[in-house]
């Protein structure tokens, strides 16, 4: 068999069964993300069957997911309501990095990682999964709800954050001087004020410049500049999911609403594609040694990120149950937490325990945090109602 033919089989069968997991998920009322995730785990390194050749493939196509589930995040909102977000949220941002890196940092130490673990793994354990996150409040129809605009505020702070984060933990794992660092992180400063600018003086440019009566090139064209700009944002050790971010904030009035009904597609293709690629990528055989504190760390995050959801939206103004919804969608890890631990590894900072341990952890959260915001509206009503008697028939 030719590994074309081979690649065809592996990819064909991939996607008939997240097709069968999605409509499994359907039937049962449960976001099919945490289905993608163990589906990719059963078939990845270690597991049934090794699918090599989709492997390869899922990689640029998880990244293509990304992308576009941002992209279409931003094309939810105007860039005077993500500035207006990121004022009001940036105390909420500040204490998410405090009780959310905290509990990495201090598992790195026990473990005897050093400073440099600690850094890492304080990464690790801090930022949400932008990706999951977009994808649960759409699969369940919270993108209009009040607290909605809390939680992507925060979570687009903590991807401004990564652009300061990831320079300094790269200088720090390679040894290299401040201003190796210094530079990195000016670098990365200067190009979202950029991206800023753009988005909120040119917008309509630069809605003039993608939008076209012709489906064809309207597509090619925004998916082309989706691309073009995460791809540079990356390369700028900016995070690509802030760039495509950013691009769709600059998007805006009926082109932005023709964009998100004409990406829509593609965009469940690629994220569930992605959700599979980061299942292939995590070795199962790993897993055993680090579960223990995998757990640990998963349940003491889990309680931080409601905790930080919860005030954030509470100094909104928010009602119990949307504090508790903006909680829960905060709680899922994902691809950067992977991204940081690769960047250790890489470097050879780090042994594989590290790496294992992001994996497991990173896995124990996404799958927790679509389950967590499908839970938490019978959960907070239950504890509501958990007084309170039936009225005795005489």
């Amino acid at each position: 068999m030719t590994d074309t033919a081979l690649a065809l089989i592996e990819l064909g069968a991939v996607l008939f069964v997240l097709g069968m997991l999605g409509r499994v998920a359907g039937r049962v009322g449960m976001s099919p993300i945490p289905l993608y995730l163990l589906g990719g785990v059963a078939f990845g390194q270690g597991g049934l069957i090794e699918l090599r050749a989709a492997h390869d493939f899922g990689h640029i196509a998880g990244e293509i997911g990304v992308v576009l589930l941002l992209l279409l995040l931003g094309l939810e909102y105007t860039a005077a309501e993500l500035v207006t977000g990121l004022r009001r949220s940036w105390a909420a941002g500040l204490v998410d990095i405090v009780v959310n890196a905290s509990p990495g940092a201090v598992v790195a130490l026990m473990l005897g990682w050093g400073v440099d673990g600690a850094i890492t793994m304080a990464g690790v354990t801090y930022i949400s999964s932008s990706g999951i996150v977009a994808k649960v409040l759409d699969d369940l129809g919270r993108l209009g709800n009040r607290e909605t605009p809390v939680i992507l505020s925060i979570l687009v702070f903590e991807d401004l954050a990564m652009a300061v984060y990831l320079p300094i933990l790269t200088t720090v794992l390679a040894g290299l001087s401040w201003i190796s660092g210094l530079r990195a992180l000016a670098v990365a400063l200067i190009t979202i004020t950029l991206v800023l600018v753009v988005a909120l003086r040119y917008g309509r440019y630069v809605s003039a410049i993608v939008d076209s009566a012709d489906r064809e090139v309207f597509l090619l064209t925004l998916l082309g500049g989706a691309l073009l700009v995460a791809g540079v944002s990356s390369a700028l050790s900016v995070s690509a999911a802030v760039g495509a971010f950013l691009l769709g904030i600059a998007i805006s009035g009926s082109t932005a609403h023709a964009a998100a009904k004409m990406l829509e597609p593609l965009r469940d293709l690629f994220a569930a594609i992605f959700f599979v690629a980061f299942g292939l990528n995590t070795d199962l055989r790993a897993i055993p040694p680090v579960l223990g504190w995998a757990i640990v760390l998963a349940a003491v995050t889990a309680g931080t990120k409601v905790a930080t959801g919860w005030w954030a939206a509470a100094r909104e103004g928010i009602r119990q149950m949307g504090r508790a919804r903006a909680g829960a969608a905060l709680v899922a890890r994902g691809e950067f937490s992977i991204v940081i631990a690769g960047l250790a590894v890489s470097a050879g900072a780090m042994d594989g325990q590290l790496t294992a341990l992001a994996s497991t952890y990173v896995l124990l959260m996404a799958v927790l945090g679509p389950i967590a915001a499908r839970v938490v509206e019978p959960a907070v009503t239950l504890w509501r109602n958990r007084g309170r008697r039936e009225p005795q028939v005489s």
